[in-house]
This record gives C-alpha cells, structure tokens and sequence, in this order.
C-alpha cells in the first residue's frame, strides 16, 4: 500500500495484480512525508505498530481507514488494480509451486489439490480481490478500480485524476504462461467460479 499526502491517494495493493510495476511508477512522484508498506524487492513499514508487524504490504483499505481518519479517507482517491479470478488463480497456483515445478508437469492436479484440498483461505495471496477495497458490510471503499487486462490504460486514466504524470509501467515479477483458459477444465471453472463469486460479480468477470 501506499498513502500519498502530497498527492491525496491511496493505493490499495491486491496481491498478483501487477502491484510491483504500478508501486515502481507511483515512488518517482512520493514525497518525503508519503508513506508506503511492501515487503518484496523494497522492505517499507508503515509508521503504526499494528500495521507494521504484518509481513507484507498487501493492507487493506478497512485496516487503514482507522489510521488514516475520516476525513482523509473520504476526500483521498482510493484505488486498486484487480484480475480476472480464472487467471489470478493460475497465476497463484504457479507462483506457490515454483520451486518444485509441479506446475509445469501437472498444472490441473496443482490447481485441484490448492483448490479442493489445501484451499488456504488465509494465505494473502489466496484471498479474494474484493476483500482488499470493500467494507465489512460488502460497501465498495475504492474510488475506482483499474484492470491488469488493461493495465496501462487505467494506469494512465488514474494518474489524470491524480494530478500525476503518467508514463510506461515496467514488467516486473511478470511470467508468461499464455491464455489461462487452456489449464482448466470444468471441474476447476466451477470450484473457482464458486471461491471468488463475489469478486466475479463486483468486478464484472467471467471465465
């Protein structure tokens, strides 16, 4: 996550969503007083104890609201990027087996045993998309949400509202496994579907 005063934003980092490449072109334009949280190839912590002892930057826009205020969390622009959940899994699903390569051996048996057996609810990587910008109540907190299938465009369409310039995001922790459609069969369309229903509805995806 990032919190921009100068610039009045939030940036709310949903995990394998392109996170790394929008932080990288968001830090050219932070001030010394902007904060940031992440915990892969930079180590930032948040200046609050609570939020600072969690392991990663991937901070929701619940937890940060308290710390944040009222008021600068209603007139600060809040945003995210999200995917869609058919190829968010495949992607989880290959990054959580990397170092044994079993992915690439038996991609739909990786992908069956995390999602009908391990089915990690609390990993950070694992949780829906919705969670990270929506209140307890199901109330979306995002201002606006831009889509990793059109990452440069919303990219560009959010630094206009910004105030920011934009430029060409870099490829970072990127990997290129072609369509994702090709590693399911309707087994595993009908499991995902199921875990991120919600996420499939709010963010308008569909396999």
């Amino acid at each position: 996550m990032i919190i921009s005063h100068q610039h009045r934003f939030v940036f709310a980092a949903i995990p394998k969503t392109g996170t790394h490449s929008v932080r990288q072109a968001l830090r050219e334009h932070m001030s010394a007083e902007d904060l940031e949280q992440v915990g892969l190839f930079v180590n930032k912590r948040f200046p609050f104890a609570e939020l600072a002892s969690i392991k990663h930057g991937h901070i929701t826009l619940e937890q940060i609201r308290p710390y944040l205020g009222e008021e600068k969390f209603a007139s600060y622009l809040k945003f995210a990027f999200v995917r869609n959940p058919f190829d968010r899994f495949v992607s989880y699903c290959a990054f959580m087996t990397r170092a044994t390569d079993a992915f690439n051996r038996n991609p739909k048996a990786v992908m069956r045993n995390i999602l009908f057996e391990v089915r990690p609810m609390h990993h950070i990587l694992f949780v829906p998309q919705h969670t990270f910008v929506t209140a307890e109540d199901g109330r979306m907190l995002a201002d606006t949400v831009g889509r990793v299938e059109e990452m440069q465009a919303s990219y560009d369409a959010i630094c206009a509202r910004i105030g920011i310039p934009s430029r060409l995001l870099d490829q970072v922790n990127s990997s290129r496994r072609g369509d994702y459609r090709n590693y399911y069969d309707q087994q595993l369309i009908d499991g995902v579907a199921d875990l991120y229903r919600r996420d499939l509805e709010l963010f308008d995806y569909r396999f």
